[in-house]
């Protein structure tokens, strides 16, 4: 027999007393099912691997060189600037769940998940943020399951950020075959 479904019922009047209560948690809220303090670690580890990208990214598009070097460049100066623009939403939301984003440069490299490298050339430059793009998309992709229905916010925050680092793992692919000549990864 099939299970009926209750309807939706929201007891507006001890929602909103609940509200008056424990203003000092700010959004959060005794719903909140999540582990605050795990995912502002969590999020703060994120932040540093965004951080990183910027600066891996940022010095890429300076350090370019050579006759092909001009469309890299560019898009190595879209995508640090678009891993500036996770940074800062991974850091409000470390904000807005009481936490401090931490955008101390002491430490910071132990805390990302992704490595600085500079790469010898343009190729090699190439192939260090394709491989720092598959490693965020690796870490984002356990976090989304890790926040699942616990904290939805955060999770699709982090599938966001995870669609565009999924983006620009394609670019840097895209890149790198028309610079090799042959595709470095099966079809």
């Amino acid at each position: 027999m099939a299970e009926v479904q209750q309807p939706f019922l929201t007891d507006i009047t001890e929602i909103r007393r609940r509200a008056r209560e424990h203003l000092e948690e700010g959004a959060i809220t005794e719903d909140y099912e999540g582990d605050v303090n795990a995912t502002i670690k969590l999020l703060n580890d994120a932040l540093a691997t965004e951080i990183v990208c910027v600066l891996r990214y940022t010095y890429h598009y300076v350090a370019a060189v050579g006759i092909q070097s001009e469309s890299v460049k560019d898009e190595f100066g879209t995508h640090a600037r678009e891993e500036q623009q996770h940074a800062l939403r991974i850091a409000e939301r470390i904000n807005q769940l009481g936490g401090k984003a931490d955008f101390n440069p002491e430490g910071l490299l132990s805390r990302s998940a992704s490595q600085y490298a500079e790469g010898q050339n343009l190729v090699d430059m190439i192939k260090e943020n394709l491989i720092a793009e598959r490693i965020a998309i690796q870490t984002y992709q356990e976090m989304v399951r890790y926040f699942a229905n616990h904290d939805p916010t955060t999770r699709r925050m982090m599938e966001d950020i995870l669609a565009k680092e999924e983006e620009h793992a394609n670019d840097m692919h895209d890149l790198l075959v028309a610079h090799q000549g042959k595709p470095p990864l099966r079809s």
